[in-house]
């Protein structure tokens, strides 16, 4: 593992540059309602990636070259960790019939709630490790049974099928809810009282698996740094441009049919980085070449052998 050397001074201007960010996402690359094709959003997609990369350019600046890799190695692992994800969003936005015109709403939330969860998870995270040197096995066994978990999944299971799951079954006992969507409206105020629509349960849900997710997301990153301002920022602008890759995504879901077998790897192989670490050091350059040759073979693969017979996901 890197020198756990913190630049945490660099957090409240990063913290403003993201604010700046967001308003910019708002109002300007996604006002209103409209739903963005596949063009548009491959652009947006390719504009977080290169503002991810004009920040990496200004890390090896300021912080040297060996921070510059490192955050681009943690925004590598993030950037093709958040693919899973991506898919059960669509799953639930399938399941909810939630209309392209109003997924946007609700994925700009759940990304604002998910900077917030990131910024805990990071933190304690963070500070685990440096006081409990042991938890690093606990995380690599973490990443070791989720990558196995990923590459076995088939698509008929459903067992992460999170609106079947606690939340989804009793949220309405917590909140009112409304039976029917009310526009890209999250509550509503009728016969004297507020009623959350089932956009707010999508949103609840969204946030929800964001939260589940980074329990295998942060300890890969945390296996290739402890600094918390770079595994901070990477998780950041990984999050920033998944809206747009989201409807890249969602658009070409049966295309890329080994993307799960790839994620699945990558959480295999930083978890046995992360495990052996005290004993066998990887450098960091090797495993940057490793997460993007794995992530760039699943996409060849899946172009050269796609999928046959009706719609599927990955491993089909």
């Amino acid at each position: 593992m890197n020198d756990p050397s913190d630049h945490n001074y660099l957090i409240p201007w990063f913290v403003g540059l993201v604010v700046g960010l967001l308003a910019l996402d708002l109002a300007v690359l996604n006002r209103g309602h409209r739903t963005p094709t596949i063009k548009q959003a491959g652009f947006l997609t390719l504009f977080w990636v290169a503002l991810a990369l004009v920040f990496n350019g200004w890390v090896a600046w300021y912080l040297g070259g060996k921070a510059a890799l490192t955050f681009l190695t943690a925004y590598v692992i993030e950037m093709s960790l958040s693919i899973d994800n991506l898919f059960v969003f669509i799953l639930i936005f399938l399941t909810f019939k939630i209309d392209e015109q109003y997924q946007h709403r609700v994925l700009f939330w759940g990304i604002l709630g998910a900077l917030v969860m990131r910024a805990i998870c990071i933190f304690a995270g963070v500070a685990a490790l440096q006081r409990f040197a042991w938890l690093e096995f606990v995380f690599a066994g973490i990443l070791v049974v989720a990558g196995i978990k990923t590459i076995m999944k088939k698509d008929e299971d459903d067992d992460d099928d999170p609106t079947q799951g606690f939340i989804a079954a009793n949220i309405g006992r917590i909140i009112p809810l409304k039976s029917e969507l009310v526009g890209d409206r999250f509550f509503v105020f009728e016969n004297g009282k507020w009623l959350a629509t089932p956009l707010f349960l999508v949103l609840v849900l969204v946030e929800f698996s964001d939260v589940i997710f980074a329990v295998d997301s942060i300890p890969a990153v945390l296996s290739v740094t402890t600094d918390t301002f770079l595994v901070y920022s990477s998780n950041i602008f990984a999050i920033l441009g998944l809206r747009s890759m989201y409807f890249v995504l969602s658009k070409m879901v049966h295309t890329f049919r080994f993307l799960d077998t790839g994620v699945g790897l990558i959480l295999l192989f930083v978890g046995i980085k992360l495990g052996i670490g005290h004993w066998v050091v990887i450098p960091i350059e090797w495993a940057l070449g490793t997460i993007i040759g794995v992530l760039t073979g699943s996409v060849i693969l899946s172009l050269i052998f796609p999928v046959q017979n009706g719609p599927g996901g990955a491993n089909t």
